[in-house]
């Protein structure tokens, strides 16, 4: 069984040799190792070629490509029977690719799907991993849809779905794992699969980053529901309990604060799994940090679900 691993990049010099490194200690190292560059204007390619002696590596370049079109690129430039994909932003757990392998072992599995990990190195990145990153716990296999930073598959599974959607410029692996389950069944789960993924530092990075989400969705028609709810909840029933708190009774203001520890519970137990080397004082900060940034982000995807929204108006269905 050959196997190879894909990347798209752009512009990831400050992280590319905390990956090449990992990918350099993997316990089942990769057959080959093939990379799009999607236009880099920093020192990314030059980082990579440090290991162009060191690793079967191949470098594409196709500038403008997005996301979906650079993966596509490398994808389709491999010779490997099962594909491995992941993102120039993360680090790779020794074992990762030996455990998500594995997975096809089994002769009817088309699809695996690896787990990650925050790997903060700050309290703020310690609250944001709480925040926005589950815990295995949070996960149903039969549905959990991988992110591509840790995930494999068949190259014949990924020639019948036609790849990742070209036409969208984020949410992309969302699209492309629905099609991915649809025809071929539930992702096989492996948890110890695991990639360490450091999160967005500051709340403007964050922001952007859930704007184009929440973009995405809008633009491949996904989530609908659930964006509802998240205007409902703001824009009418937020505004209608402030309300009744200030004119009805008092008390009412306890029905939200336990609303509030409700909207926080999941990042509050993660934080409690994360902190372990924080001070008492920081632990403090990210307790502070959850709602705001479970606030920020939901403004965010508000804004950006319209966006994506008026984009597949205007551009046309796909």
């Amino acid at each position: 069984m050959q196997v190879s691993l894909a990347l798209t990049v752009l512009n990831e010099g400050a992280h590319a040799r905390r990956l090449f490194d990992s990918i350099m200690v993997q316990t089942r190292p990769p057959d080959e190792v093939v990379v799009c560059d999607g236009g880099c204007r920093d020192d990314t390619l030059a980082v990579i070629a440090e290991y162009s002696d060191r690793l079967p590596l191949r470098t594409l370049t196709q500038p403008g490509a997005n996301i979906s079109t650079g993966r596509n690129a490398a994808i389709r430039a491999t010779q490997g029977d099962i594909i491995a994909v992941t993102d120039a932003g993360v680090r790779l757990a020794p074992d990762w690719l030996a455990q998500l392998t594995g997975a096809f072992d089994r002769e009817k599995v088309a699809l695996a799907a690896g787990f990650f990990r925050a790997d903060a190195q700050t309290t703020f990145e310690t609250a944001m991993g709480a925040t926005v990153l589950p815990a295995q716990e949070d996960i149903d296999p039969v549905r959990f849809l991988p992110s591509s930073r840790s995930v494999a598959f068949r190259k014949s599974a990924w020639e019948a779905v036609g790849g990742y959607p070209e036409w969208l410029d984020h949410s992309e692996d969302v699209v492309f794992d629905l099609k991915m389950r649809e025809r071929f069944g539930a992702f096989a789960f492996v948890p110890s699969a695991l990639v360490h993924f450091r999160p967005r530092g500051s709340l403007a990075a964050f922001a952007r980053q859930y704007f184009h989400y929440a973009a995405g969705d809008g633009h491949a028609g996904l989530f609908a529901a659930l964006h509802f709810t998240r205007y409902f909840t703001y824009l009418l029933a937020l505004p209608l309990g402030i309300y009744a708190a200030l004119s009805v009774h008092p008390a009412i203001w306890a029905l939200g604060a336990l609303a509030g520890l409700a909207y926080i519970r999941r990042p509050l137990l993660r934080a409690t799994r994360l902190w372990g080397a924080l001070s008492p004082a920081q632990r403090a900060v990210v307790l502070l940090l959850l709602p705001i940034i479970r606030v920020v982000g939901d403004l965010a995807k508000m804004a950006g679900y319209p966006a994506g929204l008026w984009k597949r108006v205007t551009r046309g269905e796909k």
